[in-house]
C-alpha cells in the first residue's frame, strides 16, 4: 500500500504524488515495488534489504539514492501483548523521500496525528527522518512501560504458584528486552553516523532535534537495560526459590519414609516370631504395636525439631 502525504499544518494524505511529498509504503506488493523501481528508479536491492526482519540499522548509497534503515518497535505477531522490532527503510534522493516497512506500524500513525496536533510546517527530509527516530524512541519507552507492568504481574503470579507457564512468560519478556536493547544500540550507532554525515555533507538539519533524538534514544536504552537487569535478578531469585522448595519437599518425603520404616522394620522382624493362633491380641502382639508407635512418635518428634516436617 502506497500513501502520499504532504506537510501542511501536519501531514495529510493526498491522492497523487507531488513535489516534496512523503511516500509511505506499507507491506508493498510486487506490483507496487515494480512501480517504484520504474517510476522513481529506486534500486531493487533496497527492498530486499528492508524485507529482512533481522536487518541492522545502517546507511547505504546506490545510484544516487541513500537508504537509512532504523529499527522500530511493534507488537509481536507470535504472542499477544508482547513486542518485537522490525526495520524501517527511509529512501531519499533529492526532494524524494520514501519510507518502506513490511508491517503496519502503529508508531507512524501516531506520528502523523502528532504532526497535525502540532501543526507541522513543511519539513525537510532530514528533519522528517529525525522526527521518525524521535517518535521511535518515545514508542520504545511506551512499550517498555507496558513490559514493566507485565513483569510485575508475572511476579505476583509466581508468588502465588510457580508453574511453567509463568516462567515461560518471563522468558518471552526477556527475549523482547533483548530485541529492544539490540535495536536501540543499533539506532544509537545510526545516530552517530548521521551526525557525521550531516557534518560532512553540510546538510541542513535541526540541531536541537538531533540532540533530543540522541537523548531519548539513550534514555530508552537505559530503561531497557534496567528492566532487563530486574527481570534477570527476579528469575534468578525464583530459580533459587524453586530449588529450595524442592529441597524442602525432599526432606519431608525422607522424613515420612524414615518414620514409616520403624513399624515396617519391627513388624517384619517379629511378624514371623509371634505365637500363631486365633487370638491375635496377645501380649507379644501388643508389645510390637506399642514399640512401633513409640518409635514412630520419637521419629516424628526428632524431625519436627529439625524442621524437616
Amino acid at each position: 500500500m502506497i500513501k502520499y502525504l504532504v506537510c501542511k499544518d501536519g501531514y495529510h494524505e493526498v491522492p497523487n504524488y507531488c513535489s516534496k511529498a512523503w511516500m509511505r509504503v506499507t507491506n508493498p506488493t510486487p506490483e507496487e515495488i515494480q512501480f517504484l523501481i520504474e517510476t522513481f528508479e529506486v534500486p531493487e536491492s533496497f527492498f530486499s534489504d528492508i524485507e529482512d526482519t533481522e536487518e541492522r540499522p545502517r546507511v547505504e548509497y546506490e545510484d544516487g539514492w541513500r537508504m537509512i534503515i532504523m529499527r522500530l518497535p511493534c507488537k509481536s505477531e507470535e504472542f499477544e501483548s508482547f513486542f518485537s522490532t522490525i526495520p524501517l527503510g527511509v529512501l531519499t534522493n533529492g526532494d524524494i523521500i520514501i519510507t518502506v516497512s513490511y508491517k503496519h506500524l502503529e508508531m507512524i500513525d501516531d506520528f502523523i496525528l502528532y504532526s497535525r496536533r502540532k501543526a507541522f510546517h513543511e519539513k525537510s527530509n532530514t528533519d522528517l527522518i529525525l522526527h521518525l527516530m524521535l517518535s521511535a524512541a518515545v514508542w520504545f519507552m511506551k512499550y517498555l512501560k507496558v513490559i514493566n507492568l507485565e513483569i510485575k504481574d508475572a511476579e505476583i503470579q509466581l508468588q502465588r504458584s510457580i508453574r511453567n507457564e509463568e516462567l515461560l512468560e518471563l522468558m518471552r519478556i526477556e527475549r523482547t528486552l533483548v530485541y529492544f536493547i539490540t535495536s536501540l544500540r543499533g539506532n544509537e550507532i545510526l545516530i552517530q553516523k548521521l551526525k557525521i554525515l550531516f557534518k560532512q555533507k553540510r546538510m541542513k538539519h535541526d540541531g536541537d532535534l538531533l540532540e533530543d533524538v540522541e537523548i531519548e534514544m539513550q534514555q530508552a536504552r537505559t530503561m531497557a537495560n534496567v528492566y532487563s537487569d530486574v527481570l534477570t535478578g527476579m528469575m534468578d531469585a525464583f530459580a533459587a526459590v524453586i530449588n529450595n522448595n524442592v529441597n524442602v519437599i525432599m526432606k519431608r518425603l525422607t522424613s515420612f519414609s524414615i518414620v514409616l520404616m520403624f513399624p515396617t522394620l519391627i513388624a517384619s522382624y517379629f511378624g514371623m516370631n509371634l505365637q500363631v493362633g486365633d487370638n491375635i491380641w496377645s501380649r507379644e502382639f501388643l508389645v510390637v504395636i506399642f514399640a512401633s508407635l513409640i518409635l514412630s512418635v520419637v521419629g516424628v518428634y526428632i524431625f519436627r525439631k529439625k524442621r524437616w516436617m
